[in-house]
């Protein structure tokens, strides 16, 4: 093979159609946008309008919340990766393996607020490791392997007995005709 004979997939690189150069491109007068009007100028912003009656997206109710400001970006590692990085060297075992560790050791670049464990991979070696959170897989191929892992997120409180809301009321109720 030369380099005069590489050449691309067929169809791979494409030219893009060029709008308003004449009838004889197919795409010339009006330019793919229809007749005149609103829709056929620039600057048109309509999207979701429906012609004055109350768009969908104002008809349906709000529900729910995003916790986007608020969620933790966690970084996710694998067990395998963990245990690539203690066989080239880079993580000492006889240390607690923390973020500052897998950081150091190029498993990820920047801390964020903490690392979440997972258990893809084959992992050997005995380490104690020091995450803000694990998967039940995670933990069990650790602890296999003789480590052991201490989680760091504040554990969940535990749910009340007594309901909330609409169920209460029916809790409640039921007790009632009891």
């Amino acid at each position: 093979m030369k380099l005069n004979q590489i050449a691309d997939n067929a169809g791979s690189r494409k030219k893009r159609m060029r709008i308003g150069r004449g009838i004889g491109s197919g795409m010339g007068k009006t330019g793919g946008r229809g007749g005149k009007g609103q829709t056929a100028r620039t600057g048109v912003r309509i999207k979701g309008f429906e012609g004055g009656q109350m768009p969908l997206h104002r008809r349906l109710p709000k529900r729910g919340f995003r916790n986007t400001p608020f969620a933790l970006k966690l970084n996710e590692v694998n067990l395998g990766k963990v245990q690539a990085a203690i066989d080239a060297g880079k993580i000492d075992v006889k240390a607690a393996i923390d973020v500052e560790a897998m950081v150091k050791a190029g498993l990820m670049r920047r801390a964020h607020d903490g690392v979440k464990l997972l258990g893809n991979g084959e992992f050997k070696a005995k380490a104690q490791f020091s995450v803000w959170r694990a998967s039940k897989s995670a933990i069990d191929a650790i602890e296999k392997a003789g480590g052991s892992v201490t989680i760091l997120a504040p554990a969940a409180e535990a749910e009340e007995a007594e309901p909330k809301g609409k169920n209460k009321r029916k809790a409640r109720e039921a007790a009632k005709a009891e």
